[in-house]
């Protein structure tokens, strides 16, 4: 079978909110959430850093002021407490179901700016080839020391091609600069589908888009700013479609990417059959 890749941010695409909301930093005394992230902004504003590396130092800062450095330990337990959209838990088994069907092997990869070690907390953790997303460095005694990762806006893209190259290990450049031809590629882009919420996702939405893969941009209905961002993302043709974020049985959502596996599994027949004689 051809493999097939959907591709998900993570906050406000599976889940409703940034996922250190849910409870990290509710747990450093924070009532609003929104105090913390205005001085991430501050910080990040003041010392001209990128905003995710201002986030990860923030969050370290404020436990070691807290009078506890932050542990691996602290990130246990804490995907449990996030809530997924409707549908999500059941979502991929009827996902990889269908595309069974078509022939397609498909696989799901998460590419986020939030913390791998909340998303490997979370009950669907399990159906991800891999999660990239932000990590800590970790010391001897489990306390952390450094970004060891940081995915922000435009370094979402190369995991991108690792998924197209199937150059997996983030620590493994030099295969993923290795020229391949496209048609040699075990997951080329016509194969991909990149689910996302926001502008953080424009720059992969659009590579994925421009080489002939799908984009859709989801947006949770209680919310008319996400309406309206997702709008936006398609009238400027950065993403190919638009859904609520609902990923029950029966959906637009589910419907619309029944659809595109559909087109996914005919092109794959019909490359099959190119130069044959039939």
């Amino acid at each position: 079978m051809k493999k097939a890749a959907l591709i998900y941010d993570f906050d406000k695409t599976l889940c409703g909110r940034d996922m250190q909301e849910y409870s990290l930093i509710p747990q450093l005394g924070y009532k609003k959430p929104s105090d913390f992230w205005k001085e991430v902004g501050e910080l990040s504003d003041a010392n001209r850093m990128d905003g995710i590396s201002a986030y990860l130092y923030m969050l370290k800062n404020k436990y070691e002021e807290a009078g506890k450095p932050l542990t691996r330990r602290d990130f246990d337990g804490l995907g449990s407490s996030i809530e997924l959209y409707p549908g999500v838990d059941t979502w991929f088994d009827r996902i990889n179901e269908y595309g069974k069907k078509l022939g397609l092997d498909v696989e799901h990869y998460i590419i986020s700016s939030g913390m791998e070690e909340i998303i490997k907390g979370t009950s669907i953790a399990a159906y991800f080839t891999r999660i990239y997303a932000c990590r800590y460095y970790y010391d001897e005694n489990g306390i952390a020391q450094w970004p060891a990762v940081i995915v922000n806006y435009t370094t979402k893209t190369q995991y991108i091609f690792r998924i197209n190259k199937q150059v997996l290990d983030e620590s493994n450049d030099r295969d993923l600069n290795t020229w391949v031809p496209m048609e040699q590629r075990p997951v080329p882009f016509s194969r991909m589908i990149y689910i996302a919420d926001g502008l953080t996702d424009v720059p992969c939405m659009k590579l994925v888009k421009t080489n002939g893969g799908h984009s859709i941009a989801v947006y949770n209905p209680q919310s008319a700013k996400a309406g309206f961002a997702a709008q936006k993302l398609l009238n400027e043709k950065r993403a190919g479609y638009m859904a609520e974020a609902d990923y029950r049985e029966g959906s637009s959502m589910e419907h619309m990417v029944h659809l595109i596996l559909n087109r996914m599994s005919a092109d794959a027949a019909l490359e099959d059959l190119e130069g044959t004689v039939q």
